[in-house]
């Protein structure tokens, strides 16, 4: 897959500016996406962004997705606070209690 950035927009479905991404099709595939899109008198591209959007909505229900998703956040917050606490450690020296507050904040496991 490859992509690029446009600032035209999808017109058809009413988007403001989009990305361009090139998606590899087998023939098969890609022949019944044509007779799908038109039987829905619509463009092949207009299939695709629905397909995805359809699913990308229901990858955001998908339980095994939110608690990896969970996960990520946990990690990207323990992440923060570790480089917060760096930052204090190295700029905050000189400020009475900075030491303290990082020391009261509670162990991420």
């Amino acid at each position: 897959m490859s992509e690029s950035v446009s600032g035209q927009s999808a017109n058809s479905l009413g988007y403001g500016p989009v990305k361009t991404l090139a998606v590899r099709l087998s023939e098969s595939t890609r022949a019944q996406l044509d007779i799908i899109a038109q039987l829905n008198d619509r463009t092949v591209t207009d299939e695709i962004r629905l397909a995805l959007e359809a699913w990308i909505e229901k990858t955001k229900s998908d339980p095994s997705v939110l608690e990896r998703a969970q996960a990520v956040r946990d990690e990207i917050e323990r992440d923060a606070a570790v480089r917060r606490d760096a930052i204090a450690a190295i700029f905050d020296t000189g400020t009475p209690g900075a030491k303290t507050a990082a020391a009261k904040r509670p162990a991420s496991s």
